[in-house]
């Protein structure tokens, strides 16, 4: 009676875990009868995902049933709950219960509560925030892995900058140089990277730094470049969002006098202290009234985008704004 609850909104890492458990559980001659997802359009997705566990397998393997983007763990009526309780303690050893949420379980709920009971598996697949880069190239060494691709120390940091976390783009991108490395043993370099990986020079975090240092023309060579690679567009700006509301943090705090940096990272929120000393450096070419210029203009653009404006003239005329504050003396 395996049980998991999978949450988190890094949805390729939490796609490729459960086809991995699927390719362990599932029999391929047997896996159309066996396998069943359950879509959140669906009214009764979770009593019909309860009853389908419930049902032996057929023919050879185990049976997988994935509820799909189920408020389950943290929205749970009665009689959900009811059939919860009753469906639990009778699912076969070989059927394997799936439950996914982009959402955090709350802990407080009793469906939650009983998943545990029961022994549920409950994991978490974050998207890792872009500066947290230590995390990011142990993502990559992760996948090359998984993958079977050898890098280079200087090709895992190249590919790091190159796809940020984007977990879907790093494994495209990695299969992609499997292929092209050809079951070679031989650590494949930068060279390759340059050659194979777009967008291996741009990502939205130096988006931010052209734009902290007012160069209007590589600001918009680099967003060309990210949309060209098909870089969404809301993904962008709230990188942008996050990027200048921690800097605005830091350069508040600095000029309050406050020099701890364990002090800094609780009010920023940052969990590193160590990445503080890089932040206070980065902003001491701005003011804090700069900074709280360029919010409003950031914010703005979110608003205009998510209301269909043009994408590519609403991002250069705000890229091209926040320049322009972000020069100013």
């Amino acid at each position: 009676m395996p049980i998991y609850v999978y949450w988190g909104e890094d949805d390729f890492a939490m796609e490729k875990a459960i086809a991995a458990l699927g390719d362990r559980v599932l029999d391929p001659l047997w896996t159309s009868f066996n396998y069943t997802v359950f879509p959140p359009e669906q009214s009764d997705a979770a009593i019909a995902a309860f009853n389908q566990a419930m049902t032996p397998p057929f023919g050879a393997g185990g049976r997988v049933v994935w509820l799909a983007n189920s408020p389950l763990c943290q929205h749970c009526p009665q009689d959900v709950l009811s059939e919860l309780v009753r469906t639990l303690p009778q699912i076969p050893t070989n059927s394997f219960l799936i439950i996914t949420s982009r959402h955090k379980p709350d802990e407080r709920l009793k469906s939650t509560q009983l998943l545990r009971k029961f022994a549920a598996e409950f994991r978490e697949f974050p998207v890792i925030p872009p500066w947290k880069t230590q995390q990011l190239l142990q993502s990559v060494q992760q996948a090359a892995r998984i993958v079977g691709v050898k890098l280079t120390p200087a090709a895992i940091e190249m590919l790091a900058e190159s796809v940020g976390n984007d977990t879907r783009l790093l494994y495209s991108e990695l299969e992609k140089i499997q292929l092209y490395a050809d079951n070679s043993n031989k650590p494949q370099d930068t060279d390759t990277i340059a050659q194979l990986v777009r967008n291996t020079s741009h990502n939205s975090l130096q988006l931010a730094v052209a734009i902290k240092k007012g160069d209007t023309a590589k600001a918009l060579t680099i967003l060309a470049a990210l949309i060209q690679a098909c870089e969404p567009p809301l993904r962008i700006v709230a990188t942008l969002v996050g990027q200048f509301r921690t800097w605005l943090w830091v350069k508040i705090i600095m000029e309050s006098g406050e020099k701890n940096p364990q002090a800094i990272t609780e009010a920023v929120g940052i969990t590193n202290p160590k990445r503080i000393y890089h932040l206070q450096q980065e902003v001491k070419s701005l003011s804090v009234q700069q900074l709280i210029t360029c919010l409003p203009l950031l914010l703005e653009l979110e608003v205009n985008l998510k209301q269909g404006a043009a994408e590519m003239l609403s991002l250069q005329t705000t890229v091209m704004q926040l320049c322009q504050v972000c020069q100013e003396k």
